[in-house]
C-alpha cells in the first residue's frame, strides 16, 4: 500500500509539472487505496481474533482470579463444556465468572465444540447468574465464540428462547456485570452472556452479527470475498466504539495478546478493578436502570 500512495504522488507531482488536470482521477485512485487499507486492516482483526495461540478464556481465569471453582449443569439436560463458568476470587473478592471456552487442542475443540454453544450451555450461565445475583457476587463474562451452535438438537432444545431469555435476565440482573470481548464476538452466540454495564473488548477482538465468510456467501454470493465482507461488516474494536456499542477498548501488547499473555491478563485485571470499584458505589436499582439506558442507545432507525 505505501507503494502504491508513492506512485500516487509522483503521478500528481508529473501532472502538476505538465499542466493536466487529474484530479478526479486522483480522487477515484485515493478512495480505491483507502477502501483496500481498510479492508486489509479489518482482515487483520479477523486473523489475530483467530490466532492459534491466542489466549482463550481460561488462560485468562487462571491469570486474572484465584481459586476458581468450576460448577456444571443447568438442572434441565445436561453440561455444556462450550460455557464455563464457577466461584472465584478477584484479588480477595469472591465474583462469578462465566464465559465460552474453544478448546486448544482437537480433542478439546472436539469435547468443547470449538466454543459453540448448545441451550444448556446458555442455560447453565444463566442460573449461575442468578445464583451471583442472590448472593451479590460480581459478574465477568469472557466472551469468544463463532456464535451459537446450529444443530438440530440445539433447535429442538430451544437455543433461540435460552439465548433471548439470557438478554432479558441479564438486563434485568442487580448486580454488577462486567463483559470483555476477548476474541470472536458472533452474533446472538456471543450476545447471550454480552449484556452487562460495562462491555469491552480486547483490541484486536471482533464483534459481528455473522462471520466475514457467512457474510460474503449469503450477501454478496461470493465466499471468496470474506476479506471485503470483513470491512463492511465494520467488526474491529475501533469501529465497535465508534458506534457507542462497547465502553472501552483494551489494549493488547505489541504483536497481540498471545505475544505476551500475562500482560494482556494484567491489563484485563486493572479494568475489571477499577470498574468493578466504581459499579459497587451504585445500588442495584441504578445499576439496572442504568444498563438498560445504556442498552436502549445502541443503534438508531429511521420510520420516514
Amino acid at each position: 500500500m505505501d507503494a502504491l500512495q508513492k506512485k500516487l504522488i509522483e503521478l500528481a507531482r508529473l501532472a502538476a509539472e505538465e499542466g493536466i488536470e487529474i484530479s478526479s482521477e486522483m480522487d477515484l485512485l485515493e478512495n480505491k487505496i483507502q477502501e483496500a487499507t481498510q479492508t486489509e486492516a479489518a482482515w487483520k482483526s479477523v486473523e489475530l481474533a483467530r490466532h492459534p495461540d491466542r489466549p482463550y478464556s481460561m488462560d485468562y481465569i487462571s491469570r486474572i482470579f484465584e481459586d476458581f471453582t468450576e460448577l456444571h449443569g443447568d438442572r434441565y439436560f445436561g453440561d455444556d463444556p462450550a460455557v464455563i463458568g464457577g466461584l472465584a476470587f478477584l484479588d480477595g473478592r469472591p465474583v462469578t465468572v462465566i464465559a465460552h471456552q474453544k478448546g486448544r487442542t482437537l480433542s478439546q475443540r472436539v469435547e468443547r465444540n470449538a466454543g459453540m454453544a448448545n441451550p444448556e450451555g446458555y442455560r447453565k450461565a444463566l442460573r449461575l447468574a442468578k445464583q451471583a445475583e442472590k448472593f451479590k457476587r460480581p459478574i465477568i463474562t469472557f466472551v469468544d465464540t463463532v456464535g451459537a451452535f446450529p444443530g438440530m438438537g440445539a433447535e429442538e432444545r430451544g437455543i433461540g428462547e435460552a439465548i433471548a431469555k439470557n438478554l432479558f435476565y441479564f438486563s434485568q440482573l442487580k448486580t454488577p456485570v462486567i463483559c470483555i470481548i476477548i476474541g470472536e464476538g458472533g452474533s446472538g452466540g456471543a450476545l447471550g452472556i454480552c449484556v452487562g454495564d460495562k462491555v469491552y473488548m480486547l483490541e484486536n477482538a471482533i464483534y459481528s452479527v455473522i462471520s466475514p465468510e457467512g457474510c460474503a456467501s449469503i450477501l454478496l454470493r461470493d465466499s471468496a470475498r470474506a476479506k471485503d465482507a470483513a470491512a463492511m461488516l465494520r467488526i474491529s474494536s475501533a469501529d465497535l466504539m465508534s458506534f457507542n456499542v462497547i465502553n472501552g477498548i483494551i489494549k493488547e501488547p505489541p504483536g497481540g495478546a498471545h505475544s505476551d499473555p500475562d500482560a494482556a491478563a494484567l491489563t484485563i485485571k486493572e479494568v475489571i478493578l477499577k470498574d468493578l470499584a466504581e459499579l459497587s458505589r451504585h445500588s442495584p436499582e441504578v445499576l439496572v436502570r442504568y444498563r438498560n439506558q445504556k442498552i436502549r442507545k445502541i443503534g438508531h432507525w429511521d420510520e420516514s
